[in-house]
């Protein structure tokens, strides 16, 4: 007579088991997969100064990426360009693109010029590392050239700050490991030899952080910690000297 209710019993957890399958596999259709890169399409314009027939006219360069599927992305990516812009950050920059270079070739004189661009450095782990740069040329000694980095998590929805990146606490650490860094960049340069550029060119911590699959990279803007003709020195640090210092989910292949 037990024989019903030990079959109403399988019954019942065979109906869950495929139930939750069933959830398990909508959610994975509908989830987006980390793993793949997400589409990047490549947005480049080159506009003159109107009205102008000489070979050295002004014109602003944009070549940027947009990013369909991540919208949000996209917008972090246009803003941050337009940041680039602008001198010092009580200005608030242009409103978009399009603005600026209405702007720009409206006050451009000569052979001014402006370049930005914005590229995916790498996609790893839900981890989109954009590299943006510009160039201002208002006819100077040399041109003014920026960088920076945007490290968006797709499972967070954000841009990564160095806060976000190390383990609470640990921050004088991650410091201490980039000047580590530094010290190595001195010998294999050999720069180290120079004790006049030892002296001017000190380690300085910098704002650009990338969270690259190989290392952690830092970026320096020119006249930081080297002369303009050095350009914008690249810091690397392995992964395994973060341990400890960094979230390990951060790790490639830990996400």
């Amino acid at each position: 007579m037990t024989l019903p209710r030990i079959n109403m019993s399988l019954l019942r957890i065979t109906s869950l088991a495929c139930l939750a399958l069933l959830l398990g596999a909508c959610q994975s259709l509908f989830t987006p997969n980390m793993r793949a890169p997400l589409q990047v399409q490549r947005d480049a314009s080159e506009l003159i100064k109107p009205g102008c027939t000489t070979a050295d006219c002004p014109l602003v360069n944009i070549d940027t990426v947009h990013f369909p599927d991540e919208p949000k992305l996209d917008a972090i990516v246009q803003k941050t360009l337009l940041q680039l812009t602008v001198a010092d950050s009580s200005t608030p920059p242009p409103a978009s693109i399009k603005a600026y270079q209405e702007q720009f070739l409206n006050r451009a004189q000569g052979r001014n010029s402006s370049y930005l661009q914005a590229k995916v450095r790498e996609q790893h782990d839900g981890i989109v590392v954009v590299e943006l740069s510009s160039y201002l040329d208002n006819g100077g000694a040399h041109g003014n050239p920026g960088r920076a980095f945007i490290n968006y998590s797709r499972q967070q929805q954000k841009v990564l700050t160095l806060a976000d990146m190390v383990i609470p606490g640990k921050e004088q650490e991650f410091w201490q490991k980039a000047e580590l860094a530094h010290q190595g960049w001195l010998v294999s340069s050999k720069m180290n030899e120079d004790a006049a550029f030892v002296q001017t060119w000190p380690f300085k911590r910098t704002p650009h952080i990338a969270l690259t699959y190989g290392a952690v990279i830092l970026k320096y803007p020119v006249e930081t910690i080297a002369p303009y003709s050095m350009g914008h020195i690249e810091l690397k640090i392995p992964y395994p000297q973060l341990n400890g210092i960094i979230k390990s989910e951060l790790f490639p292949g830990r996400g």
